[in-house]
């Protein structure tokens, strides 16, 4: 939960959200850390699931302390990787991110690179992600890429985008690329999640 300083509160909204019935859960606290080896914690993991937040700040940490690191030899061992809006974007290459100004959604162009390209979060759910992202894409500020509205995810397996899903039936993907200098937004088939 490093994206959000409410580290406490964040992992008690996770575990309402997915009871602990069928994992062991647990969280690698930055804030007051407690894990001396965060690379063997995060190899250890059948999955790491990354919350929304602060996206910059979120990776500026994970440097500091060497998670980033980390989280790549995690993933390149087979651990699976997951998250929403912040946790999201970390994946890619590149994002928009609100992380500078609420409410705006400038270009970050220093993700993790697991998966090429960039990722646009909230395509739907806030006014300006769909028109800005098209707007970065043209310009060449960000790499053509996927984009999500709230309630849809893609799945990537190895750096390659496999299938959408999505758990509201409106809820679409889509991939937007730069073609002869103008941003094309195409839609990615949605599988509903039941």
């Amino acid at each position: 939960p490093t994206a959000v300083a409410a580290v406490p509160l964040a992992v008690t909204l996770f575990l309402r959200a997915f009871p602990a019935a069928s994992f062991e859960p647990t969280y690698l606290d930055l804030f007051e850390r407690t894990v001396e080896d965060v690379g063997s914690f995060l190899g250890e993991q059948d999955l790491i699931y990354v919350g929304g937040g602060n996206t910059a700040n979120m990776l500026a940490i994970w440097q500091i302390h060497g998670v980033d690191a980390a989280l790549r030899t995690a993933w390149e061992a087979g651990v699976v990787m997951a998250g929403m809006s912040a946790g999201a974007n970390c994946w890619f290459q590149a994002s928009t991110t609100d992380s500078f100004l609420l409410g705006r959604a400038d270009p970050l162009t220093d993700g993790l690179g697991f998966v090429p390209g960039s990722f646009c979060p909230h395509f739907d759910g806030e006014p300006e992600r769909r028109p800005r992202f098209h707007e970065l894409v043209a310009s060449g500020a960000l790499p053509g890429g996927v984009a999500c509205d709230d309630f849809a995810a893609v799945h990537v397996v190895g750096t390659e985008v496999v299938e959408a899903v999505a758990s509201v039936t409106s809820a679409g993907a889509y991939r937007v690329d730069l073609v002869d200098g103008t941003a094309i937004e195409a839609p990615i088939s949605v599988r509903a999640l039941s």
